[in-house]
This record gives C-alpha cells, structure tokens and sequence, in this order.
C-alpha cells in the first residue's frame, strides 16, 4: 500500500502546503491503485463520473475545410469530394473508433446514419457538430464497456462462470453490433472470461488477475479522461485522408515534431525516453550521451512529478498528465535549463522528492542509425569476414542540411562512412540489412543507390498527370565494388523497396529474404497552419518500368517466412492504390552476378530442406496458419486448457526435431 495512505492527519495538518499538496495528489492516485484485498468497501464504478465530452477548437474548423480542398486537388487520385466519398469516409470514421463493433449499439449506428450523406457538406463548410457528437458518444460507450468491466472485477468476479459452453468470436469486425445493452453486457463479460482464461494458462492465480486487470482497466479510464479535442479532431480528419489511400495523413503539430525528430535523428531536450504509468510520467531510459546521462542526476525508474522553466521558474505539478504534454515542457532550445522535481527510483518514501536542473542540448538519437558488424563464416576451410550494416530507416536532418551544418546526419553519410570502416578490416563481402525498414527520404535512398553503382538511374516518379521523371546518381565514385547482399522483409517498405529493387534491376547484388511490403507510393509534406499533412502525390517504379505497389520485391533468394503477406502488407491495406506499370528507362547492369544465382539458389534450396532452423519457421508457419482458420474460441476453461496443453505439446515436438 502507498505511504501516503499511512500518514496521520496530523502528519498532514502538520505539512508545507506543498507537501499537503503533494499528499493529497497521491492519495488521489493512490485512490485509484487500491487492490481488492477492499473488497469489503469495492467501489461501484458508474461511467458518467469519467465521461468528459470534448469540442472543437477554432482553428479546426478552417483547418478542416482546407485539408479537403487539398486532398481533392492535390492527392493523387484527385477524386471528387461527394456522397461517394462521404459514404466512404463515414465508415472509415466509424471503423477507426470501433473497429471490432464492441462500444457502440447498433441503434447508435441507426443513428449515424443520418450524417452517412452531409459528411462532404460537412468537410467544405468546415462544420464538426457531427463528428463530435459521433467521438463523444464513442467515448461514453467505451467508458461503460470499462465501468462494467470493473465492476465484474470488483464486486461480481466470483459469479463469471469459466465452464460455460459459450464460444466467443474473435474478430467481429463483420458481425452486426450488439442489440441492446443487455447483448453488450454479455459480450463483455464473454471478452473478460476470455482474457483470464489467457492468464490463467500463462500461470497466474485469481488474485494476481484481478489487480493485474483491474489496474489496466483504470489506466484505460484515465486516459479516455486525457483525451482533448486535438484528438478527435485528428481521427476525424484521417477517416478523411485515408479514404484516398493508406498512407496520406494529418499530423497534428505534435505529432509532426515526433516525426521531423524521427527523420532528423534529433532532438533538442535532454535525451530521457519516458512513458506513463500509474499517474506519474516515469524515466524508462538514458538516451546515451545525453544531457541527462552526461549530468548524472537523473536515472532510469524516477518518476517526474514536477516541471520548472530556467533556474528559478515555478514548478508546475505533472502528477496525472498527458505524457505528451510533460514531454512539451520538459522540450526545449538548446542552451536552456529546465528544472525537474522527482521522487527517486529507490525513494522509500515518496514524498521526499529531490530537484534537479539540466541545460538541454542537442540529443543524437543514435540507436536509430545506421550500425556495423562483422560476421566470420567458414566456407569449404577458409574464413570469410562478412560485413553488416543494419539500416532502420531512411533519415536526414533536412533542417541542418539546408543550414549548411557540415556534420548533418543522414543514411548515405553514416552508410558510408561505416563501409570505409568495414573496407579498412578488409571484409570479403557486405549486406545490407533492410527488415523491417519501413522506407524514409527518396532523396536518401537515391543517393545510397548510388554507393554501389558508377552512375545512372535509380528510380522512376509518375504524378497524377502522368508526368514521369526519373532520380539519378550523378557521381561516377562507387564506394564498394565487392559481393553485395540486401535482406529484406515483409516489413521493408518504400525507400527499402527502392533500394532493393534497383540493386536487383542493375544486378549489382543479391537480395535475400521474403517479398517486401509493397507500397509503391510518393509522399510530400504539407505544412498547415496547425500541423502537416502527409499527402500521396506521385508513384513510383522501378527502373525496369514495375511498380513495387502491392507486388513488393520478389527476392531472389526466398526464405521461409511468418508474416503471412495476405495480412500484412500494401495489398491487405484499404484504399491502397492498383499496381502498374511504365517505361523502363536506359541502364546498365553488372552481369557478373548472373552465372552465380542458379548455383545460389539451388544451395539455398537444399538447405532449406536439411536446415533444422527452415524446417522449424516452415513448421511453426503450419500451426499458426491452423490456429489462424479458428474464428471463435471456447470460454471453457478445460476445454482451453486442453487445447493449449496439445498446442504446447505440438510446439516442443517441432522445436525438438
């Protein structure tokens, strides 16, 4: 139990108002973390305390009616904004709230429906009464999904009957929505025996559930009260966007500093990753060489509760907040100081806090990058060193680079430098890594094309008037001219999916893995007055003149896989663009590689066969694909048990082999 729950009160009377008001914020969350072991005075929750209907804000308005005018002028597939489209969007928008038709009733559907038809009308006049009034009534249903959830937990746990001959649909994304409350209340009830059936068989006992989810189901609560009209506004406006495909979004300003650090590799702050948990913003890590790491005072597991401006600023109390909005204070210009009140990692009593103060700096979010290894393999006697650079994304610091910085970060740059590095412990061979790449700077991924190859040619651009162009690596300079391999995935995607199939069109190397993502689509960035919007404006092809829209790259080497790429991938996605093609362009290839592929791929297949690691994914992909064709799952506790048992069974036969 928290300490402050212990304290008398004349401990409290007794107290600073700032500790008294420290006490009472934690007894406050505290309040919220009680175990059942209350279960003589449990709590009986009632939706309507923790319902906080949201409104647009001013700008929203305005905001909306130029993201569509945009949308229909701009986007690629330029279609007209009209009951079509509105029809499309609003069972876009009803699917992102609830996608497995668990919240709303079905005549709260019946209801909507009269906005299916006025959502264009809605878009050019920029009115948001309906969308709203659609997220707010989500917002209550889910609340009481999650009220009477708890209150199964607290007061009714013993009554949920776990030899039930009951089966429960997994997904019900196609079935109608529950009828009334009555047919809800049993379908959450369903839901919740489901989960501590999973429990149960993972070894947890009756009480370590019940705190276990009863915790959970609170942070739910507590972060559907967090939620601000910013975020509805943005759900709202992506049922829009991504109505003309998967990849056109709008980026919320916040958002949109997220993703210009995610490209940038950078940030100015103090190098902390943080996350919620129980009320309090908690250090989850050190970013390495980071202001914090360099000033040693702040560690991983302390809890910030408060945030101060410069060295004498007042310190505003976060206990309870958004993460984003603590993030939004404790970011900062480079040279200034922020000031953090903590309870720390180790603290037995916490409201003994301590303060610290950092200057920010630039953080070089260097995990991300590029990285090097070495890997020595043994062929027919001889040793062979095999280089490795695992590339996660396609970055580039535009704003530095358009600065003029010198050292600006960017993939081609670090890639090079770490082939130069590999070159000088004299490697035999490279891969270049690309799972789970999932694309990044067309520039970028040009520029490092061109790494491998004299000059020429890297990928071709179509936009929406049919215009083609095509990008090209002017510099004659090739950085390595050794055996070249690209590993790929399920998972690579876009600038990955560029690069992989211009090193397959010029035969400069082999590629290796599974068929790739599949998304053959350009971006550009639009700056709003409030935020961006990431628009589809162009496709692209390979040299060849094939579009790796929908179809990926097909390795030449093929590696058993677990993704199954009818569930994942562009083609799985909705409103994903059709695949084409255009002209292929003049280039050049090696042709040296041609007469190895037969003998590569025959050594591959064999080994595929005889390879124990192949035959247990190929194996393990039989049993998931078996489990997949189940579309309900008993609420029988012996009937699960059993099913695991022989689940488990079959699992260590295969990994036993």
């Amino acid at each position: 139990m928290p300490r402050c729950l212990s304290l008398s009160l004349k401990t409290a009377f007794n107290a600073s108002p700032m500790l008294l008001s420290r006490i009472l914020a934690s007894i406050a969350i505290s309040a919220v973390l009680l175990s059942v072991s209350f279960s003589a005075i449990a709590k009986v929750y009632n939706s309507e305390e923790y319902v906080h209907p949201v409104s647009p804000a001013k700008e929203h308005a305005k905001l909306s009616f130029v993201i569509a005018k945009q949308l229909q002028y701009q986007h690629y597939r330029q279609m007209v904004l009209d009951d079509e489209l509105s029809s499309k969007v609003f069972d876009a928008f009803i699917k992102s709230l609830d996608p497995n038709r668990t919240f709303f009733l079905a005549e709260d559907i019946k209801n909507f429906e009269k906005f299916r038809l006025l959502m264009d009308n809605n878009f050019r006049r920029g009115e948001l009464d309906n969308a709203f009034y659609t997220f707010n009534l989500y917002q209550k249903r889910h609340v009481e999904r999650l009220a009477y959830t708890l209150n199964l937990l607290e007061n009714d746990y013993k009554t949920l009957d776990f030899s039930t001959d009951e089966e429960l649909t997994i997904e019900r994304d196609e079935l109608p929505w529950p009828a009334n409350k009555e047919e809800q209340n049993k379908l959450t009830r369903q839901q919740l025996i489901n989960v501590i059936i999973s429990f149960r068989l993972a070894g947890k006992d009756n009480k370590e559930i019940q705190e276990l989810l009863i915790k959970r189901y609170k942070n739910q609560i507590n972060r559907i009260k967090q939620t601000n009209n910013e975020d509805a506004f943005r759900i709202y406006i992506n049922a829009l966007a991504e109505s003309y495909d998967p990849h056109t979004q709008y980026f919320s300003p916040r958002i949109s500093e997220n993703f210009d650090i995610q490209m940038s590799l950078s940030l100015e702050g103090i190098g902390a990753m943080l996350q919620a948990e129980d009320g309090y913003t908690k250090v989850k890590r050190l970013v390495p060489a980071g202001p914090a790491e360099k000033a040693g005072q702040l560690k991983a597991g302390d809890r910030i509760v408060g945030v101060g401006q410069g060295v004498d600023g007042d310190i505003v109390d976060v206990i309870g907040w958004r993460l984003d909005d603590v993030v939004q204070l404790i970011r900062g210009k480079k040279g200034t100081t922020v000031r953090l009140e903590l309870i720390p990692q180790k603290a037995k009593d916490e409201h003994k806090t301590k303060t610290i103060q950092i200057v920010r700096n630039t953080v070089k979010l260097e995990e991300q990058a590029a990285k090097k290894e070495i890997i020595e393999v043994t062929e027919n006697g001889k040793k062979q060193k095999i280089g490795v650079i695992d590339i996660p994304a396609f970055y580039i610091d535009f704003k530095a680079a358009q600065a003029g910085d010198p050292n600006y970060k960017s993939t081609t740059r670090d890639v090079k430098k770490l082939i130069n590095e590999l070159k000088q412990e004299q490697i035999d061979g490279l891969i270049i890594d690309l799972r789970n790449n999932g694309g990044g700077s067309l520039q970028e991924v040009n520029s490092l094309v061109g790494l491998f190859i004299k000059s020429g040619p890297t990928v071709q651009v179509k936009t929406a008037d049919g215009r083609i162009s095509q990008l090209n690596d002017e510099s004659e300079e090739i950085t390595f001219q050794g055996p070249l391999a690209v590993l790929v995935n399920r998972l690579s995607a876009s600038a990955s999916e560029i690069f992989a199939g211009a090193i397959q069109d010029y035969n400069r190397g082999l590629i290796i893995g599974n068929q790739t993502f599949g998304k053959g689509t350009v971006q550009a960035l639009q700056q709003l007055e409030q935020g961006q919007i990431k628009l589809t404006h162009a496709k692209f092809y390979r040299i060849s003149g094939d579009s790796t829209q929908n179809l990926g790259v097909i390795p030449d080497v093929t590696f058993p896989a677990l993704y199954d790429k009818d569930d994942i991938g562009e083609s799985s996605l909705p409103e994903a663009l059709p695949w084409d093609q255009v002209k292929n362009v003049d280039y050049s290839n090696f042709p040296t590689a041609d007469s190895l592929f037969p003998v590569l791929k025959s050594k591959h297949e064999k080994r595929v066969l005889s390879n124990p690691d192949f035959q247990y994914i190929q194996e393990t992909v039989v049993r998931i694909d078996k489990q997949k064709d189940k579309k309900t799952v008993s609420l029988n506790f012996k009937t699960r048990e059993k099913e695991y048992n022989i689940s488990r069974q079959e699992q260590l036969e295969i990994e036993n082999k």
